[in-house]
């Protein structure tokens, strides 16, 4: 089965402040939305193909209690050990159905049934990101077009954690996404296949590097 990207989200600290320096560079912010359930609230910054998307635990009772309990929000916001980064997939054009890799499925209290998450078995290592399907999702149709952060190209995924796990090599065959080893957790956002050759390192604030 053939994967894409849909969209990655960085789990950030309450209230997700530090997105204001993503919307400074430009990117245009759409809307927020609270996930129930999950004790998550985002902020979201749309590409034609896909959207950047910021997370945090408003209610850690519920992130810790709720039906999304083993992604672990908690113990992934609270540690920088651990990994704050998210991959949402769905199915790339012309792929068969099924599942693409091990894992449990999840279905948030705010998708109406059948429409749920498959997560990667990896979810349990914190050091790696979290990988979740989305098999109601459509595959992308061709988008483009020459407005600035436009469309994402790719992203890379850095974590310490070694050898990657099946999940991980599973996902790393998917269109326009790479994780690898390193001695930190990082991602870095490729956009508009880096046509005008700049770079902006969100570091220390957020682990996150913009090429366009």
């Amino acid at each position: 089965m053939k994967l894409e990207l849909d969209h990655v989200f960085i789990l950030v600290e309450a209230g997700g402040a530090v997105a204001d320096l993503v919307a400074a560079l430009g990117l245009k912010e759409s809307f927020s939305r609270a996930h129930p359930g999950q004790g998550t609230t985002n902020r979201r910054f749309e590409l034609s193909n896909s959207l950047l998307e910021f997370l945090w635990v408003h209610d850690s009772e519920e992130a810790h209690t709720g039906p999304g309990r083993e992604l672990k929000f908690n113990e992934r916001s609270g540690n920088s050990e651990h990994s704050p980064f998210g991959l949402i997939l769905k199915r790339a054009m012309h792929s068969d159905d099924g599942s693409p890799y091990d894992g449990w499925t999840y279905q948030p209290s705010y998708f109406k049934p059948p429409n749920a998450f498959h997560i990667g078995e990896n979810s349990s290592n914190l050091i790696e990101p979290l990988c979740i399907y989305a098999p109601f999702l459509e595959p992308n149709q061709s988008a483009t077009t020459k407005e600035p952060f436009s469309m994402l190209s790719h992203v890379t995924i850095t974590t310490p954690a070694t050898p990657l796990s099946n999940v991980a090599h599973s996902v790393n065959a998917a269109n326009r996404i790479s994780i690898r080893s390193g001695d930190q957790h990082l991602m870095e956002l490729t956009l508009d296949a880096n046509r005008k050759d700049k770079t902006k390192d969100f570091r220390p604030d957020i682990p996150l590097i913009i090429n366009w």
